[in-house]
């Protein structure tokens, strides 16, 4: 689904999940209802399929999600790695237990770029970024899908 396809199946007043994929960890980050502002939510640790299933339900119900944006790892010449088919495998898992619309964004140097501004901007120490790193990478891809959103 691309962008504007996106736009064209979102809820009216649903806020959007941003997720940033890991296999130990999901950085999970919010949009307001009106989807203009990501932000950092939470990280989900991961422990089986089933578990992380109902913490997302808690979430999407929680926050009154109407919609998904999942960063898409691709490669720096834009070809899709193994971690990129396992995000895939993972979005079907989410569209079929959900039936939200979902979207794959671009997420290449994403929590490089946030990791440089917690360094930076921000001065935290490194187990510090830990914890916060990808629930920041996972508002930042989420700001970037809402950004393109408003020019769709």
């Amino acid at each position: 689904m691309n962008i504007k396809e996106f736009k064209a199946v979102l809820p009216n007043y649903k806020a959007i999940l941003g997720i940033d994929y890991g296999s130990k960890r999901m950085g999970l980050a919010v949009s307001d209802l009106l989807r203009t502002i990501a932000t950092s939510y939470k990280i989900l640790y991961r422990k089986d399929l089933k578990t992380d299933i109902e913490e997302l339900r808690k979430v999407i119900k929680e926050k009154e999600i109407g919609a998904i944006v999942m960063g898409l790892p691709l490669q720096m010449n834009g070809q899709e790695g193994d971690v990129a088919q396992e995000v895939k495998k993972f979005a079907l898992v989410l569209e079929e237990n959900f039936g939200l619309p979902i979207l794959l964004w671009d997420e290449r140097l994403s929590s490089s770029a946030v990791e440089k501004f917690l360094i930076k901007e921000v001065d935290l120490s490194r187990s510090k970024r830990a914890k916060v790193l990808d629930a920041s990478a996972a508002s930042y891809i989420l700001q970037g899908a809402l950004d393109a959103l408003s020019y769709a």
